[in-house]
C-alpha cells in the first residue's frame, strides 16, 4: 500500500497488524495528520528543519510508546500516569515496544567513556580478573603464590624413601627468641633448625649462652619430619603440615627434600621483594576507589599549571621572554639567573622554544644548580596564595592537564603489571577498535584459559563487531563519551542495540549518519537493514540523500517549517517521489530541479595561519596552512583527524595565545603565519546554547531584554510598578512560584527516564496569573514566547530595533523555533545557528575586528533547502572580513569552499595525513580520494 497524499489515506480502513497507525496527530506544529507507517520497515522520515519531523516520530509515536509501557509497569510508576500528557492525537494503533536513539550525548559524566558505554569495559575487568597474569617489573617472571597443592606436588616429585623437613622461618615480634620458643612450645612445636641443625627447643632455652648467639633468621621451626610415601594415608599427612606451616610462618612454608636444598614457598602474591595486588574486577575499575588513580581519583586530568599558558607563543626564546609570567618587571628575576649562567651549562637562550630538545625543555621546568626553574617558581607562587595578587597569577597559568601518576589512563600503576598476551587492560582500552578486533583475533590462550575465558571474549568480539559495522573502527575504548559527536553517540548506542537483538521493537532515530563521511554510509545502511531483518520497525528521520534512496518508504513532512508545516506531503517509495508535489523540497532536490549554486568566483587569500608539527592522536606530523579571510573547509572520512587537528590543536593554541585558559592543547611544534591579525575566536559548536533548562534562543541573542522593556512600558504594568524583571522567568518576582519559570515540573522516576509535567498553577505559561494581564496588542508575555520566530517578525514590525536582534534567526533557518523554546529540546545543529545567528545580530562589523570562526559540522538536522539559507549566512561572515572555518561531509557545503583542506586517506591510524589543498575544481580531479569521488556528483 502506498500512500502519496495527506486526503487519498483513510486511515481508518488501515490494519493494525500491518501498520503503526496514527490518526489526528497535532503535537506541536502538526495539523491533524493522518499517517500509516508500514511494519518491519525501514521508513525515513525527511522534510525541512522544523517542518514536524520529530514532533511525529518522538513526541508522538515514541511518547506513546513510553507512556504505554509505563501503563504496563507496577502501581508506583502508574500513579504518575494520569498526570502524564498523552501526545495530542485521535489515536495510535499497532504501536510496538519503542526504542529512541536520539542525537544528543545524554551524558556528561567524566568518567563514562566509549568502553563502559558500550559495556566493553566490563567484559574486559571480568577477563583480565580471570586469566590476567601479573608480571613483576623488576624480573618480568610470572607472579603467582603457592598452594598447599602447589607444595605437595613438589614434594611428591620427589622418589619415595627420601627424608622431608617442612618447617616455616621464625618470626620474633615485640618478644625475645626465649619467649617466642616458649609460646611455641605451648603450641606443641618440639624442634628447631638452627643454621640446619636440628635442635629440641628445650633444650636451646636451658642453654642461656646458646640463646644469645642465635639470630632469628638463622631459625626455622620444624612442622614435620617424616620418610616420603606415596600412599594416599600419607599425603593427608603432608597437606596437614604444609597447611600449619603456611599459617604459623605467617605464608611462609619451607621444604628440605633429601639433599636437595631448602625451598620457600610463599602463599602471598609476591615476587622481588613486592606485594602484588591479586587481580580483580574493581582491581581493573577507574570508577572504584580501589583500582582508580590515586592522583586523579579515576578521572585522567588534574587541574594543575598548563604548559601551552606558560609558553604561548613557541616561536619566541627564553631571551625574548617565552616565559609568560616572568615577563613582568617583578617576576623578571626568575629568568635573570638563566640568562646570566646559560653558557655554563649550554642552554640555547636564543634559540626559538620550539627549536629546544626535550632535554633542554624539562630543564626549563625543573631547573639546575644555577637557576629555579618553573616547577619551583609555581611552587613559591602556590605557598603566598594567601594574597590575592598571586591567587590570581596562579588562576591565569592553571588548566586541565594530564594526570603525571597515570597519564591519563585513570587506573593505578600497578593494574599494568596484569596482562594477557603481553598486553595490559591499559593497553588495550588505547588502541582503536580496529586494532583491538586484530588483537582479540589472534588472542592465544591455553585450554584452561580458554574455557574460563570463552563467553567473555564472544561477547567482547561480537560488541566490537557492531562498532565496526557503524563505521566507529578509529575509536578508542578509553575516548570519553562526552568529547564524542552526537552522532557518533548515537552510532555507539545503535551498535549496543543491535547487541540486544531485540525483536518486534520500533526503533525511532535522530540522524545517526551525523558525522558519517558519505563513504561510511553505506556501512550505517547494512547496519539499519539489519535490524529491519530482525524483525523490527526501523524510522529514521534523516536528510542524508542516501539513506533516504535506501529506505522502503520515505514521509516528507511539510511543505515548509514551523507553522506552514506540519502536513504529509508525500509517502511512498523514492522512484515514486518523481511524481511527487512541487511543493516537496525534498522532491525537488533529490530530482535535481533545485540546486545549491557552486560560487561563480573563488576567493584568494592574502594572509594565512600555518599549525607546524600536529601530531595530536593520529596525526602524522602535519604542516598545515589555513588561509584567514576565506570560507575553508577542513574534510576527509570519519576518524582521519580533523576534530584534532581543529578543536585539540588549533582552537585551544590560538585561544591561549590570547591569554585565555582552556583545554589542553594537542600536540603540535607550533603557530606560524597572520596571527596577529586574528582579533577573536569562536569555536560555534553544537553544545547547548545554556546550562539552565529556563535558557532560551531569545535570551540567548539579547533581544529578551527588549521585550521585557517593551512590556514594562505599557499602561497597565506602570500602574501596578511592574519593572522589566516581573517579566523574567530567570528572577522572583513575576514568575511562577511553583516552578520557577520553568513551565513543568520534574518527577524523578529513579528506574526510568524523569517524566516533566505541565505545572498546574500556572498551566506551562510560566508566569503569575497578575503579570499575563499585562498585555501588548492583545497579547501577554507567554503568547509572545510561544510565538515563532517568523511569526514574531510580523507582530514586532513596528519595533525595529528588536526586529533586528530576531532577524538574523531567520536568516539561518529558524524561523520555526519560537522565542521561549527550552535550549534542552533543540538539536545540536540549532543550538549551533542560534550562535551563528548571535554573531550575525551583532551589526556590520564596520570597525577592525577579525574573528576566526570554526564550525563544526552546521549542517546537522539541516534538510538541503536549509543548507542553501546556512551558506549565505555563513559567506556573509566572510564578506564582513571574518574568516570562516568548517568541519563537514556534507557534498554541498564543500562545493561552495573557496578553500579544501583534505584528511585521510583513512580512518584511525591509516589516517592523520593531508591528501589534498586547493580549490574543489582541483580535487574533484583527484582518483582514489574518498571525498573527491562524491564531490564529483554535485559538479
Amino acid at each position: 500500500m502506498v500512500f502519496k497524499t495527506h486526503a487519498s489515506i483513510n486511515i481508518d480502513e488501515v490494519s493494525p497488524k500491518e501498520f503503526i497507525v496514527i490518526k489526528g496527530a497535532r503535537v506541536n506544529n502538526l495539523k491533524n495528520l493522518n499517517v500509516a507507517i508500514p511494519r518491519n520497515k525501514l521508513i525515513v522520515i525527511t522534510g525541512l528543519s522544523g517542518s514536524g519531523k520529530s514532533s511525529l516520530a518522538f513526541d508522538t509515536l515514541f511518547a506513546e510508546g513510553q507512556r504505554m509501557y509505563v501503563e504496563s509497569l507496577n502501581s508506583y510508576a502508574r500513579q504518575f500516569l494520569s498526570r502524564m500528557e498523552k501526545p495530542a492525537v485521535d489515536y495510535i494503533k499497532g504501536i510496538s515496544p519503542a526504542i529512541a536513539i536520539e542525537q544528543k550525548v545524554n551524558t556528561k559524566n567524566p568518567r563514562s567513556t566509549v568502553g563502559t558505554t558500550t559495556e566493553i569495559y566490563d567484559y574486559l575487568k571480568l577477563l583480565f580478573a580471570r586469566i590476567g597474569k601479573t608480571y613483576s617489573p623488576v624480573s618480568g617472571q610470572v607472579v603467582k603464590k603457592d598452594s598447599v597443592s602447589d607444595v605437595v606436588d613438589y614434594i611428591l616429585s620427589f622418589q619415595e624413601g627420601l627424608a622431608v623437613l617442612i618447617s616455616f622461618p621464625l618470626s620474633v615480634e615485640n618478644r625475645t627468641i626465649q619467649n617466642e620458643l616458649a609460646l611455641l612450645l605451648q603450641k606443641g612445636f618440639t624442634r628447631v633448625l638452627i643454621k640446619q641443625e636440628l635442635k629440641f627447643i628445650e633444650d636451646v632455652i636451658q642453654d642461656k649462652a646458646y640463646l644469645k648467639k642465635i639470630k632469628p633468621v638463622e631459625c626455622q621451626v620444624l612442622v614435620d619430619r617424616l620418610t616420603l610415601n606415596k600412599a594416599e594415608e600419607n599425603l593427608f599427612r603432608l597437606g596437614d603440615s604444609v597447611q600449619t606451616a603456611f599459617y604459623e610462618g605467617k605464608g611462609v612454608c619451607q621444604v628440605h627434600v633429601g639433599d636437595e636444598k631448602m625451598i620457600a614457598f610463599s602463599n602471598a602474591f609476591e615476587l622481588d621483594g613486592i606485594l602484588f595486588e591479586e587481580p580483580t574486577v574493581n582491581f581493573f575499575s577507574f570508577n572504584n576507589s580501589y583500582g582508580a588513580c590515586k592522583r586523579c581519583e579515576g578521572f585522567g586530568h588534574i587541574l594543575g599549571i598548563d604548559p601551552d599558558l606558560v609558553i604561548p607563543d613557541k616561536n619566541l626564546s627564553v631571551y625574548e621572554d617565552a616565559i609568560a609570567p616572568w615577563r613582568t618587571e617583578a617576576m623578571s628575576k626568575w629568568v635573570e639567573p638563566l640568562i646570566a649562567n646559560a653558557m655554563k651549562f649550554d642552554f640555547p637562550i636564543h634559540r626559538p622554544y620550539y627549536e629546544l630538545s626535550d632535554e633542554q625543555k624539562k630543564i626549563l621546568w625543573t631547573g639546575n644548580s644555577y637557576f629555579d626553574g618553573l616547577d619551583s617558581f609555581f611552587q613559591y607562587i602556590e605557598s603566598k596564595v594567601h594574597k590575592i595578587q598571586y591567587r590570581v597569577l596562579l588562576s591565569r597559568y592553571r588548566g586541565r592537564t594530564v594526570c603525571p601518576d597515570c597519564l591519563g589512563t585513570r587506573l593505578r600503576k600497578d593494574v599494568s603489571y596484569v596482562k594477557i598476551n603481553n598486553r595490559s587492560i591499559i593497553d588495550l582500552v588505547l588502541l582503536s577498535i580496529e586494532d583491538l578486533v586484530v588483537f582479540f583475533n589472534q588472542l592465544q590462550l591455553t585450554a584452561y584459559e580458554h574455557s574460563v575465558a570463552e563467553r567473555l571474549v564472544t561477547e567482547v568480539k561480537n560488541r566490537l563487531g557492531y562498532l565496526q559495522k557503524v563505521g566507529l573502527t578509529y575509536l578508542t575504548l578509553n575516548r570519553l563519551t562526552s568529547t564524542l559527536s552526537g552522532g557518533e553517540y548515537q552510532r555507539i548506542k545503535l551498535a549496543t542495540s543491535l547487541g540486544s537483538a531485540l525483536v518486534g521493537s520500533m526503533y525511532i532515530l535522530d540522524e545517526p549518519s551525523i558525522g558519517l563521511h558519505p563513504r561510511d554510509t553505506h556501512q550505517l545502511i547494512e547496519v539499519l537493514q539489519s535490524l529491519k531483518k530482525m524483525g523490527n520497525t526501523v524510522i529514521v528521520v534523516e536528510h542524508e540523500e542516501e539513506i533516504m534512496r535506501a529506505a522502503d518508504q520515505l514521509i516528507d513532512i511539510g511543505p515548509a517549517a514551523g507553522s506552514h508545516g506540519g502536513e504529509l506531503v508525500f509517502q511512498g517509495t523514492v522512484d515514486e517521489l518523481k511524481h511527487a508535489s512541487s511543493h516537496s523540497h525534498t522532491a525537488n532536490y533529490l530530482i535535481h530541479h533545485d540546486r545549491i549554486p557552486i560560487p561563480a568566483v573563488r576567493r584568494k587569500a592574502v594572509d594565512y595561519i600555518e599549525i607546524i608539527g600536529a601530531r595530536e592522536h593520529n596525526l602524522k606530523n602535519l604542516n598545515v596552512k589555513i588561509p584567514l579571510g576565506l570560507f575553508t573547509v577542513i574534510t576527509g572520512v570519519s576518524g582521519s583527524g580533523k576534530s584534532t587537528l581543529v578543536k585539540q590543536v588549533l582552537y585551544p593554541a590560538l585561544t591561549k595565545l590570547q591569554g585565555i585558559p582552556g583545554e589542553e592543547t594537542g600536540k603540535y611544534d607550533r603557530l606560524e603565519g597572520s596571527i596577529e591579525k586574528i582579533t577573536q575566536v569562536e569555536l560555534v559548536d553544537q553544545h547547548p546554547i545554556g546550562k539552565s533548562s529556563r535558557s532560551n534562543p531569545v535570551t540567548y541573542i539579547k533581544a529578551y531584554d527588549a521585550i521585557r522593556q517593551l512590556f514594562s512600558e505599557q499602561p497597565l504594568a506602570k500602574n501596578r510598578g511592574y519593572q522589566p524583571a516581573h517579566f523574567s522567568f530567570n528572577v522572583e518576582g513575576g514568575r511562577c512560584d511553583a516552578c520557577q519559570g520553568e513551565g513543568v515540573i520534574q518527577i524523578e522516576m529513579q528506574f526510568m527516564a524523569d517524566v516533566y509535567l505541565t505545572c498546574e498553577t500556572c498551566e506551562g505559561k510560566r508566569f503569575k496569573k497578575e503579570i499575563l494581564d499585562v498585555t501588548y496588542h492583545d497579547k501577554h508575555i507567554a503568547d509572545v514566547l510561544d510565538m515563532t520566530i517568523e511569526d514574531s517578525l510580523s507582530f514586532f514590525k513596528e519595533k525595529q530595533t528588536l526586529v533586528s536582534k530576531l532577524q538574523p534567526l531567520q536568516e539561518v533557518g529558524l524561523g520555526y523555533i519560537r522565542l521561549g523554546q527550552s535550549s534542552s529540546t533543540l538539536s545540536g545543529g540549532e543550538a549551533q545557528r542560534v550562535k551563528l545567528a548571535s554573531f550575525l545580530g551583532k551589526g556590520n562589523d564596520k570597525d577592525d575586528s577579525h574573528i576566526f570562526f570554526i564550525f563544526d559540522e552546521p549542517t546537522t538536522g539541516l534538510h538541503f533547502h536549509d543548507i542553501h539559507q546556512l551558506l549565505r549566512a555563513m559567506q556573509a561572515l566572510v564578506e564582513r572580513g571574518h574568516s570562516v572555518l568548517v568541519i563537514e561531509h556534507n557534498t554541498q557545503v564543500i562545493k561552495c569552499a573557496d578553500w579544501i583542506i583534505d584528511l585521510g586517506p583513512d580512518g584511525g591510524n591509516k589516517g592523520g595525513m593531508i591528501t589534498f589543498e586547493g580549490v574543489p575544481e582541483k580535487l574533484i580531479q583527484l582518483k582514489n580520494n574518498h571525498t573527491a569521488m562524491y564531490l564529483k556528483k554535485c559538479f
